[in-house]
This record gives structure tokens, C-alpha cells and sequence, in this order.
């Protein structure tokens, strides 16, 4: 018998779940205060999130998508990418729209089911989030196919869960960008759930950063509830697609502290022990000791934050919820360049002349 192939996946981690180094720093986190900017998005994130769920669950709001437990990866994630770059999201990415420039009220509006919401300001160039589970994938890989075509030193970012990689468009799109070599990271949320369905009964595979190996580029795996090591794990990965490199595949473990979303209830799948165990691991505690045990944080500047993220919050919430309600006809005027027959009879009768 000859071996013709072997593969490893490497994990990363700097900081345990105490905020303490578990092995040198990369350059950018040796200096505490370059960690803050990191922090400060962190628990505006979680802010946010707070006053979305409160919104829905007062009738404002449609179903949201809670991020709570993945602050760390998406800080991570949208920090290290270029102005330049192209983001393509599932629904649970608001974090990384936050540090690519939407803005609170734009997040709120679509939540509340205005599209206007996804016509924001900044990035033009990102796309608007997917609901369908993985078909973003694929767009991504045409993404960077453009890129790659025009040598243009832009990269595709695409976010995705655990669930997404169970699915067709997954393997598809991992294998072209391999064949092609194509400027794409890959990142993975391994939040242990697809909505109801645990991470162990999804897939058979060790990990799902090995599954990038099948289509001939890297899988790496990282705590994704440790910032420095998501961003360290994206400023490699996206170095060596800027350089032609090629894909990088990156898992970030963490976990889905909140029901899948607020149409979901977790308890009945879920035991109070688990989450509570994986409360032990959140990502924003973790930054905050490893900042304060460093002499950068403290309970003044915490309070300061708090109030700051608060305010901006509240202040988007309002600014969307005094927003005019769209026009009727507004769903009909942008989807073709002609409007087929039966749907000007149906815009028709939502404006009331038919």
C-alpha cells in the first residue's frame, strides 16, 4: 500500500477563555490599544443586537438574526478586510456591515422589512444579505473571478455557517475556487447549530476546515470566540489571495448563544447546561480581561462605552422607526425593465386602481 496524499488542519488560539496568552502575540496585538478599536465594536455589536430583539419582540421589527456569541468573529473578519474588498453575508453578519460602513439605521430598516435598508451608502460594493442558505457561495467565486480577470488586488470574502456546508452550492463553489485558484476567503461560523440540527449529526467529517482540502486549497480552524486569533487567521489568509495565492477556507469554533432566530425557540433543542457552559467561552469578557489584566480598560472607560453604544442605538432605532413607510407600488418598480402584465395588474390593485 502506498500513501499518495496526507493533510493536517492547524488551530489557533492567542487568549483562553480568562483573557490570558496561550502563546505569542502577532504583531498587531502586542500593543494592548490596538486591541480597542476591536473591543469597542464588539459591545456595540452586542448593543445592537440587544435593541433588535427588543424591537421584534415588541412588533417593530420582522424576524431577526441574532449575532450574540459571534462578536468575535465578525470583528475579526470585517477589520481586516480592505476598503476594497467584497463582503457576500448570510443574515447573521451585521457586525461585519457595521465595520464595513452600513449604518445602524439601515440595519434596523431592513429588519423591518424596508429594502431600502440594503440600499446602503457604504460599501456600494458588498452585497445584500442572503437568506438562502450557501447560494451566496457561488457568487462569491464569480466575484473573484472578475477579480482575478481583471488583476485587480481585491479579494471575495464569503461568511457562512456550519449548516451551509452541508449543502450543494458549498461544494461547488470550494471547487472552483480551488481549480481556478481564486482570490476568496471562506469563513465559517461553526456555531455547533443549524438552526435545530447539532454540528456532530450534520456532517461526519472531523473538521469543516478539511473539507477545503478535497478542493485543493488550505482549511484552517481557529477559537473563533478569540478575536486576535480570527484576525490574525484573515490577515494571512487574505495576504496570500491579494499575492495570488489562491482560497483560504477558515472555521472559527464558536457558538450560538441566542435562538436561531426570534422565530426560533432553542430550548426545546437545547439544554439550559450547554449554553450556560458555552456563556463561560463569550468572546466579549474574555477581550475585556485580557484588556484590563494589561492596564488598557478600565471600569470608567467600560461605563463611558456602554452609555456611548446605548445612545447611538437608540438613536438609529428612532431614526428608522420615524422613517415614511415605502410606497406600495415600490416592490413592482424594480424587478424588471417591463413589467409583465399579470404583475401590473397586481400593482395596480396594491395602489388601489385596479
Amino acid at each position: 500500500m502506498t500513501i499518495i496524499a496526507k493533510f493536517e488542519i492547524h488551530y489557533s488560539q492567542f487568549l483562553d477563555p480568562h483573557g490570558k496568552g496561550v502563546q505569542p502575540l502577532p504583531e498587531f496585538a502586542r500593543d494592548p490599544r490596538n486591541l480597542i478599536p476591536l473591543y469597542r465594536w464588539m459591545v456595540m455589536m452586542r448593543a445592537y443586537d440587544a435593541k433588535a430583539i427588543a424591537l421584534q419582540r415588541t412588533g417593530q421589527l420582522g424576524t431577526f438574526a441574532s449575532l450574540l456569541g459571534h462578536e468575535a468573529v465578525q470583528a475579526g473578519v470585517g477589520s481586516a478586510m480592505a476598503k476594497d474588498d467584497v463582503f457576500l453575508m448570510t443574515y447573521r453578519e451585521n457586525g461585519v456591515q457595521m465595520i464595513r460602513g452600513v449604518t445602524l439605521k439601515e440595519l434596523f430598516l431592513y429588519w423591518s422589512g424596508d429594502e431600502r435598508g440594503s440600499d446602503y451608502a457604504v460599501p456600494r460594493g458588498d452585497f445584500p444579505i442572503c437568506i438562502t442558505i450557501a447560494a451566496h457561495i457561488t457568487h462569491a467565486v464569480g466575484v473573484a473571478y472578475a477579480m482575478k480577470l481583471r488583476r485587480e488586488p481585491r479579494v471575495a470574502v464569503c461568511a457562512l455557517g456550519d449548516g451551509a456546508t452541508s449543502k450543494g452550492d458549498f461544494y461547488e463553489g470550494l471547487n472552483a475556487a480551488g481549480t481556478w485558484k481564486l482570490p476568496v476567503v471562506f469563513v465559517v461560523a461553526n456555531n455547533q447549530w443549524a438552526i435545530s440540527v447539532p454540528r456532530r449529526i450534520q456532517t461526519a467529517a472531523q473538521t469543516l476546515a478539511q473539507k477545503a482540502v478535497a478542493a485543493g486549497f488550505e482549511g484552517v480552524q481557529v477559537d473563533g470566540n478569540d478575536v486576535i486569533a480570527v484576525r490574525h487567521a484573515m490577515d494571512q489568509a487574505l495576504a496570500k489571495a491579494r499575492a495570488g495565492g489562491g482560497p483560504t477556507l477558515i472555521e472559527a469554533l464558536t457558538y450560538r448563544l441566542s435562538d436561531h432566530t426570534t422565530a426560533d425557540d432553542a430550548t426545546r433543542y437545547r439544554s439550559p447546561d450547554e449554553v450556560a457552559e458555552a456563556w463561560k467561552l463569550e468572546p466579549i469578557a474574555r477581550l475585556r480581561t485580557h484588556l484590563t489584566d494589561r492596564g488598557a480598560w478600565d471600569k470608567a472607560k467600560e461605563d463611558a462605552l456602554l452609555r456611548e453604544c446605548n445612545e447611538q442605538v437608540q438613536a438609529a432605532a428612532q431614526a428608522c422607526l420615524d422613517t415614511p413607510q415605502p410606497a406600495a407600488g415600490n416592490m413592482f418598480d424594480h424587478l424588471y425593465a417591463m413589467l409583465p402584465a399579470a404583475l401590473a395588474k397586481q400593482r395596480a390593485a396594491a395602489l388601489g386602481d385596479g
